[in-house]
């Protein structure tokens, strides 16, 4: 699930998730924006980025990589499944 999908609410399997947990998500993520400095579509950017760069050595899945913020330091957490190498 990428951030602006936790930003609309959707779950990862396209389903909505719960307004509870939407609404902390969206919190506990203003407050690390807050924080350090950091704005959604800059978060987005980076994402894209860090997706290119490991997209070069590996062939990875897209829909079921996940990229967030840790949840109790500021700390960016990425699980990107990767199916195989591209490096011979």
């Amino acid at each position: 699930m990428g951030l602006l999908d936790k930003l609309l609410g959707r779950s990862a399997g396209g389903t909505p998730a719960k307004s509870s947990i939407v609404a902390k998500d969206r919190l506990q993520l203003a407050l690390i924006s807050d924080r350090i400095k950091v704005t959604p579509e800059q978060m987005e950017l980076l994402k894209e980025e860090i997706v290119s760069v490991i997209s070069r050595h590996f062939d990875i899945d897209r829909e079921a990589m996940e990229i967030t913020w840790g949840d109790k330091h500021d700390k960016l957490v990425a699980n990107i499944p990767v199916r195989r190498s591209r490096m011979l």
